[in-house]
């Protein structure tokens, strides 16, 4: 008498439970190695708009304000290629109690209408940048900044 070939419907559950116990431990993982690099993004591009921004300051002795509502030219106020695909929207404005002449805060908030809404960064939220070199973030995270 010959075999079956193939596998039983118990074989075929027993890998699929396997399988789902190894992506059930490994994703939560990799969910926070793609949090940490967007946040990444969003550093990056508050560092390159501050140095714009330092570089108008040099030219006109003051810094300029400039969101998606009042863009400026050679400022991005998203933070990766293209808006859409971007994690954080970016924009600027004087430092609290601060002229703009003499002190600039850019803002790197995360998930807004204007980016890709998905991402969420609850540990660190909206990131901050100063002019005069203060890091900060809203969320619960000191780790935010290195």
């Amino acid at each position: 008498m010959a075999r079956p070939r193939g596998f039983t419907l118990i074989e075929v559950m027993l890998v699929l439970l396997i399988l789902s116990l190894l992506v059930s431990l490994a994703w939560p993982g990799y969910a926070g190695y793609l949090t940490k690099t967007r946040r990444m993004e969003g550093k990056v591009a508050l560092i390159m708009a501050l140095q714009q921004q330092e570089q108008h300051h040099a030219l006109h002795h003051s810094y300029v304000a400039f969101s998606k509502a009042a863009p400026v030219e050679g400022l991005r106020w998203w933070s990766g290629n293209a808006a859409t695909s971007s994690a954080y929207e970016i924009d600027a404005e004087a430092c609290p109690d601060r002229a703009l002449r003499d002190c600039v805060q850019l803002r790197a908030r995360p998930g807004t209408a204007n980016v890709d809404v998905r991402f969420v960064d609850a540990e660190c939220g909206t990131l901050t940048l100063r002019s005069t070199g203060e890091q900060g973030a809203s969320g619960q995270s000191a780790r935010c900044w290195p």
